[in-house]
């Protein structure tokens, strides 16, 4: 690689870290059929799955302003990056307990706050930005279905006393 490429290789990840968020593995020992597997799996995700050498990605830390990422920066290291934080955690941490030789090592939470390995196994227990929406779309919609609910209360009773009355007035009619 020269001098350009490794320009633009450090540029490309001091912008992914300076507000995203990474997580951090090690890769090493994978074969070709699991890794081709985890990157098909990172695209459907919506994850970005990139090995860089160390010592670009920490050029890439400290012009990013990341400190503390540097000793994760050890060893073989891919770095999995997404918009949604769970997401890249989940999937790294699914893939770890399914490959032997797949390990998490830490990771970087919207480029500020750095992570260890339990953080980012807590992270990925986390429900998605998804299920997460859905969730707050419930609270949200739960108290005005009930207020709906209430407030057809009183006409739905007056149907009722009045469908009554009338069944009353019918039977005395008969």
């Amino acid at each position: 690689m020269n001098r350009e490429e490794k320009a633009r290789v450090i540029e490309a990840l001091s912008e992914k870290l300076r507000g995203g968020s990474a997580v951090l593995v090690d890769y090493q020992g994978m074969d070709v059929a699991r890794s081709t597997d985890l990157r098909r799996r990172s695209r459907e995700s919506g994850v970005e799955f990139v090995v860089a050498k160390n010592t670009l990605a920490r050029r890439a830390a400290d012009e990013a302003g990341v400190e503390g990422l540097t000793e994760y920066l050890v060893g073989p290291t891919a770095l999995a990056f997404s918009e949604d934080p769970v997401a890249s955690a989940k999937l790294m941490a699914e893939f770890a307990g399914q490959v032997e030789s797949f390990t998490l090592k830490g990771g970087l939470l919207e480029g500020t706050r750095v992570l260890s390995e339990a953080d980012v196994l807590a992270l990925s227990r986390l429900p998605g930005r998804d299920e997460l929406l859905a969730q707050l779309l419930g609270a949200i919609r739960s108290p005005i279905a009930g207020l709906v609910t209430v407030l057809n209360a009183p006409l739905r009773n007056l149907a009722v006393v009045l469908g009554q009355v009338a069944e009353q007035k019918n039977a005395q009619q008969s």
